[in-house]
């Protein structure tokens, strides 16, 4: 932020090339943290821009469980995130040598990579004893490790607080709180009777954000976990207090974004979208799905990506994939492959009511209308699966596909147009 306020960077410059947009245009978003550029210098620059005026983002989740803890399966989702165009790898890594898969990730990774530092912190804790029992040092110490390590973004549960609690203790919330991270925090938080040291602490935070060039991702502890529980008082509240921390961000120079909610009916996402905007001054919005229904276990990726489309439009600049394995299990390879392309749809659609990337669906009208099926699978989001689709069930070698044959709309209609 401090370079961007002092001039166009070669980074910048990168930034706005890749986006279409005047270099300018980025160096300010940057400089008022409308804009964020995640790089950590020892993972290295890598030139993507989220937030206002940028194309929508998409994040991929991977990482081990304790079930699960073989590393090598995680480089494999990895692989497949990095082919199919993820903009983003967290690694939420609970299961194995977490140390070792984190450093191997950002190792091989050529996009931006996040972790929850807390996760490790935690579970460290609770193997040990409790997650109640960890430290102010262990917390503030294993965000270092990972900052050490080129991680480039953190999601920090900096708005989860004492008052906060208390709206949460006389909620009538069904499912209470849904955040891994934001339930370690609140049972330290109601266990020890103390403020959460992520906020109290908050400027300890920003200087080690600081010192490694770290984008803090200011995370929703109270997201909704069921549409009944949507947009209530404890989501608000929190995220009130995220709008104070971004100014706080801002002032140290410290890029931030905002994490935003996961279960909302479709009707309540633009509110949360325009809600959070305005309450954090423009600050970049990272939104897992929304997930727009609570009945589509095995299908969440596509309850997500509807929630995501829209969530897009009006003014989302991140989307969190959701796999079809949600709410069941730890996501394998193909359910990673499934959950990226939905959420690139999501994206890609966010974008058109944007008045963006509309040249690639002029360039696929234009290349079938010709028949032109090669063209096709160039512009396709997963062009293996197009293609393999296109083969199925074809006898005869002919420009149409097997639904149409020789009945082909495009080719009938083309022919009587050229006899005219």
């Amino acid at each position: 932020m401090e370079q961007a306020a002092k001039g166009v960077t070669p980074l910048i410059a990168n930034v706005a090339k890749r986006e279409g947009v005047s270099e300018e245009f980025v160096r300010n978003g940057v400089a008022s943290g409308r804009i964020v550029i995640p790089c950590n210098p020892i993972h290295g620059p890598v030139p993507c821009g989220i937030g206002e005026g940028m194309s929508v983002k998409v994040n991929v989740n991977i990482g081990t469980s304790r079930d699960m803890p073989c590393a090598d399966t995680e480089m494999k989702k990895l692989a497949v995130a990095l082919r199919y165009g993820a903009d983003a790898v967290m690694d939420l890594s609970t299961g194995g040598d977490i140390d070792v898969i984190r450093r191997r990730i950002v190792s091989e990774c050529d996009v931006i990579v996040g972790t929850v530092p807390i996760y490790q912190v935690g579970l460290t804790a609770a193997r040990r004893n409790a997650v109640v029992d960890m430290t102010e040092d262990d917390i503030f110490g294993g965000i270092e490790m990972h900052a050490k390590d080129g991680v480039d973004f953190m999601t920090v549960h900096c708005g989860i607080t004492k008052e906060s609690v208390n709206w949460l203790k006389c909620s009538d919330r069904k499912m209470d709180v849904v955040s891994r991270g934001g339930s370690f925090l609140t049972a330290w938080i109601l266990h020890n009777n103390r403020e959460n040291p992520l906020y109290e602490n908050f400027d300890y935070l920003l200087e080690l954000a600081k010192k490694y060039e770290i984008t803090l991702s200011l995370g929703d502890g109270f997201r909704p976990g069921c549409i009944d529980d949507a947009t209530d008082a404890a989501q608000l509240s929190e995220l009130m207090t995220l709008g104070r921390l971004v100014k706080r961000c801002r002032k140290a120079g410290v890029q931030s974004m905002v994490e935003g909610p996961g279960h909302v009916s479709l009707d309540m996402v633009p509110a949360n979208m325009q809600i959070q905007k305005k309450v954090c001054y423009g600050a970049p919005f990272y939104v897992l799905g929304p997930l727009v229904t609570d009945i589509a276990p095995g299908y969440d990726h596509i309850v997500g990506a509807i929630g995501g489309a829209v969530a897009a439009q009006h003014g989302a600049d991140f989307l969190c994939y959701l796999t079809p394995a949600e709410h069941l299990s730890l996501p394998d390879v193909d359910d990673v492959k499934e959950g990226l392309i939905a959420s690139k749809i999501a994206a890609h659609v966010g974008d058109l009511c944007r008045s963006r990337d509309k040249d690639k669906d002029s360039k696929m009208a234009a290349a079938r209308r010709k028949l032109d099926w090669e063209a096709m699978f160039g512009i396709a989001l997963d062009p293996d699966k197009a293609r393999r689709y296109r083969e199925r069930g074809i006898t005869e070698k002919d420009e149409g596909c097997s639904m149409c044959g020789d009945v082909c709309a495009i080719k009938i209609v083309d022919r009587y147009l050229k006899l005219e």
